[in-house]
């Protein structure tokens, strides 16, 4: 067991973050040459990390396994950014984004980080505005916001459908700045295969060039994780296929605790799965639901028919009758197995009856069809071209898929994990969603990390370091390199008859069909079990062509699969322990009679951060205790 120190800072939650600028530690810019700093992933989080921390004078080593930054998921987020602007004047404020943040994860968030988010959001705003990112503008020229799930009001701020996109863009340039500047070296085709640490405290990475096979290692001062969620876990996911759990479960196993691996984000617009053929799903923004009406037939008999041959009566609205507060944008926790629930009813449309309507009938007749062209034009198109339905002329057929992470690395308030000297930001660590994120906080916990906390945070911790990287013949260098290479040799030899996406298929129906959109703790433990047992046949039944000395994808993908067998039982092993529903984590046995989720806050009103105690042994479920101070928490309503 550990003790998690969350280093919260003194004072009431509006108070802290003011009150840990106040005593944070400082660099005089000459020494900060001195210091280097490996981040890894350069998506919005490590490109905004990078390009900021490159400003302030630290030398920085940015890797990722994309041939460009700009190939980051990242670019996949469509619907907006959240920030408490209150530009329309609606009644939003800090607090409210605060307040809204903490509700939407159920209870099961650190209340002074989620705070600091609210307060540097209106940050980010203006710091993209300055980068030219093309936000939403009103006909006068201001910038237009527009609702998200979980909100009463519209503070999300968006690029048509493909915000991520820009904002990557915006964070690219700025690094791309400071690469030309010559403060950041930029290590594109490079994947971390494994954290170096000497007596304790991250000393470095170990990669490998994904087009030569060179296996190499890099030593600094600190090291920063960017490197994203493990949805793929399921194989099925909204996630590109290159996302992995890699170069956080590696940290693990180096010493990090994972923190709440079970919090997984079911998204309930994503075009619905057609087949085995499949490798991956798409995701359908949430902003549509600003507009889309989501419904299925009310009758069994009706889900053959063409839907415009489904009289008005006969449509179930199920979201505006359950949650009429709140009506189509519900959380997505909710809005997920609200569609399941009528999917298991019989009453679901399309291939295997597993999807429900998200029909624009109404707003079109309404605002007519240029304005919806206008909101969500590239949206359509792509519909359009994934299933060769007109999202226009009939209503679009959506699915719940996975989606997004929210466990991740343990970090206390300053970004740090439990191993000295190793940061993690942005989906890659557990801090800011709780059980369940709202929509469009994604980007802003990103580039919230990145830009506004983890240059001071950082900062500060090094300020008590004497810089100076070891050499990279240290003896723990050259030992964890000889570990990653036996580990390729071992995936190389395997001459069986099974390819890792064989296996990596296998691995995630296991998951999702047990521990999905509803779990039990018989089916967590089934899961875990099934995991072993195909994780114990991987090695001896795989097939990987080709040599390590080379471009090798299916090396790679041999690679991560093999960590996914190993991180699934985790996180089936920490649904099975949390003996409660809560957000993304719906255990079925807890449930109130109308079927929404069930805490039990004098048992679980905690985070379960997990540590590594050998290949064989089980590992440690250590806690930190949940307080509260500025709200109190509450059976989560949305009706």
């Amino acid at each position: 067991m550990i003790q998690l120190d969350s280093k919260v800072p003194a004072g009431s939650v509006p108070e802290k973050w003011t009150n840990f600028k106040k005593k944070q530690q400082l660099i005089n810019p000459a020494n900060k040459r001195k210091y280097t700093v490996i981040v890894v992933g350069t998506g919005l989080a490590g490109a905004s990390a990078a390009a900021s921390l490159a400003e302030l004078g630290y030398n920085v080593q940015a890797f990722c396994f994309h041939d460009s930054p700009r190939r980051a998921h990242s670019i996949a987020a469509q619907g907006g950014i959240n920030a408490a602007k209150n530009y329309r004047n609606d009644g939003d404020s800090v607090w409210r984004l605060f307040y809204d943040t903490i509700k939407g994860g159920d209870f099961r968030a650190r209340e002074a980080n989620v705070h600091r988010l609210a307060e540097v959001s209106v940050n980010i705003i203006d710091q993209c505005v300055a980068q030219g990112v093309p936000f939403a503008r009103e006909y006068g020229g201001l910038l237009d916001t527009r609702s998200f799930g979980g909100a009463q009001l519209q503070r999300t701020f968006y690029c048509r459908g493909q915000t991520g996109q820009q904002l990557l863009l915006g964070a690219y340039q700025a690094l791309a700045r400071q690469i030309a500047a010559g403060n950041v070296k930029m290590f594109p085709r490079t994947e971390m295969l494994d954290l170096v640490t000497v007596d304790g405290r991250a000393k470095g990475i170990v990669v490998r060039n994904l087009i030569s096979g060179e296996v190499k290692s890099y030593a600094a001062d600190a090291v920063v994780l960017a490197t994203g969620g493990y949805s793929n876990a399921f194989y099925l996911s909204t996630n590109a296929i290159g996302c992995n759990v890699t170069a956080t479960w590696r940290a693990y196993k180096r010493g990090a605790a994972f923190a709440n691996p079970c919090y997984t984000q079911i998204h309930p617009t994503c075009i619905p799965v057609v087949g085995d053929h499949q490798s991956k799903l798409t995701l359908m923004s949430e902003s549509l639901r600003n507009d889309g009406r989501v419904w299925a037939p009310k009758n069994k008999a009706d889900c053959g028919k063409h839907p415009s041959e489904i009289a008005e009566a006969d449509r179930d609205y199920y979201l505006e009758r359950k949650y009429p507060s709140f009506g189509n944008l519900a959380p997505r926790d909710i809005s997920s197995r609200a569609a399941k629930e009528a999917c298991d009813d019989g009453r679901g449309v399309g291939p295997g009856g597993r999807g429900v309507y998200l029909d624009f009938g109404a707003a079109i007749a309404k605002q007519g069809k240029a304005k919806i062209v206008e909101k969500y034009g590239n949206l359509f198109d792509m519909y359009q071209r994934i299933t060769g339905e007109n999202g226009y002329e009939r209503p679009m057929r959506i699915y719940p898929a996975l989606h997004y992470t929210m466990g991740g690395l343990w970090v206390n308030y300053e970004l740090m994990s439990n191993v000295p000297g190793l940061f993690v930001i942005g989906e890659a660590n557990f801090s800011d969603h709780g059980a369940n994120r709202l929509g469009a906080s994604a980007l802003m916990q990103g580039l919230a990390d990145g830009y506004f906390v983890l240059p001071y945070t950082l900062t500060h911790w090094l300020a008590g370091e004497t810089p100076g990287t070891l050499p990279t013949t240290h003896a723990d260098f050259k030992r964890t390199e000889s570990e990653v290479t036996d580990r390729l040799n071992k995936l190389l030899a395997a001459k069986g008859k099974k390819t890792a996406v064989e296996y990596h298929r296998e691995a995630g129906k296991l998951l999702w069909e047990n521990v999905g959109m509803a779990r039990t703790k018989k089916s967590c433990e089934e899961a875990a079990k099934a995991l072993r047992q195909l994780q114990a046949e991987f090695l001896h039944n795989l097939t990987v062509p080709g040599s390590g000395t080379e471009l090798n994808m299916a090396l790679e993908r041999a690679n991560r699969v093999w960590d996914f067998l190993e991180f699934g039982q985790l996180l089936a092993m920490d649904a099975a322990q949390r003996d409660e529903s809560c957000g993304g984590h719906f255990r079925s046995e807890y449930q109130y009679p109308d079927g929404e989720a069930k805490r039990d806050d004098e048992k679980f009103s905690h985070v379960a951060a997990w540590t590594f105690n050998g290949p064989d042994a089980t590992p440690s479920r250590n806690v930190e205790e949940l307080t509260w101070d500025a709200v109190k928490p509450s059976v989560r309503s949305y009706k």
